[in-house]
């Protein structure tokens, strides 16, 4: 069931899920199974990154793979089906020095006994000269949202790991060429994803090179290029800047109340508790590592049993 948030009013709920993603989605699956009636906060975005891959192969129980938003709906459908409730808001504030936990969002606010983080990571970005202004006009950290603008163009995707060859792979649909910026000189994807980017006739690579600057007037016309081994500097013309380069987790909300690493993804034990008992956390917030559809799926539904535990043990 999809309902608006409660404007302006306080809410209470056994457990309240904050995040759509895979992790999400599965933790709102479990705890409704088990009879909890959880509430799962969307976002921005149902589904978050996963709902904007264009295809997904490395799930299991679809062999010829399914599309993000095709396995988002899926996962919805069922945790709903057993009772589950996803609210169209944002949390934009979280006290848990005491329970029942409170969270605030734009539409009001909700007192949970429990908690599930399931915010997931933003693409992080170059940080150079450009890269702001051009955001929308040829920048961009999403080629299956994007790919279809640039149409017979030339397109540089940034990084060297999955994320950049899936998407530079799913460039070529669309642009005449797609070339490879690396800072390295081999690459961290699988050994699957690099034999089709490396024997693609529209895929090129140059190594050992980080983008300095992105340019253009009123959308992006080149990238400055700079060879961290040499030193040399150039500038290559393009249309489309695509940018991998890794994540940053969506925790900022929590900084101050539950434990982080230094970089800022929550730190849980092995049952996805945080610091703070009652409040767990599952997905992309907690996994700098695996960063899979399959493992957030499984953090989720694991925090969820944890969860059901913990409320027997607290009512």
């Amino acid at each position: 069931m999809e309902t608006t948030p409660p404007e302006g009013e306080s809410r209470s709920v056994k457990v309240l899920i904050i995040g759509s993603g895979p992790a999400g989605l599965s933790a709102a699956l479990y705890a409704a199974r088990a009879d909890l009636a959880p509430v799962v906060l969307s976002g921005m975005d149902l589904g978050g990154q996963v709902s904007q891959t264009h295809i997904i192969e490395n799930y299991p129980g679809f062999p010829e793979g399914i599309s993000g938003s095709g396995l988002v709906e899926a996962f919805q459908k069922q945790a709903e089906r057993f009772g589950a409730e996803i609210v169209f808001d944002m949390a934009i504030e979280a006290d848990f020095s005491r329970r029942p936990f409170r969270v605030k969002t734009h539409g009001g606010e909700f007192l949970a006994e429990a908690v599930v983080i399931a915010t997931g990571a933003t693409p992080r970005k170059l940080g150079v000269p450009g890269e702001e202004e051009m955001i929308g006009r040829g920048v961009s950290y999403c080629a299956t949202c994007d790919g279809h603008f640039f149409k017979g163009m030339d397109v540089v995707v940034v990084g060297g790991g999955d994320s950049a060859l899936e998407e530079g792979l799913f460039l070529t649909r669309y642009a005449a060429s797609v070339t490879i910026i690396h800072r390295r000189d081999s690459l961290r994807a699988g050994a699957i994803l690099q034999k089709r980017a490396l024997e693609h006739p529209k895929i090129k690579f140059i190594w050992d090179t980080v983008v300095t600057e992105i340019r253009g007037k009123d959308v992006v016309e080149g990238v400055r290029l700079k060879n961290v081994r040499t030193g040399e500097e150039s500038t290559l013309k393009t249309s489309g800047v695509f940018i991998f380069i890794g994540h940053t987790p969506n925790t900022q909300l929590f900084e101050g109340q539950l434990e982080m690493d230094a970089r800022g993804y929550l730190i849980a034990d092995s049952k996805m508790r945080t610091s703070i008992p009652g409040v767990y956390v599952a997905g992309e917030a907690a996994d700098p590592v695996f960063r899979q559809v399959i493992t957030s799926a499984g953090m989720g539904a694991a925090a969820a049993m944890q969860v059901t535990h913990f409320l027997e043990e607290n009512e």
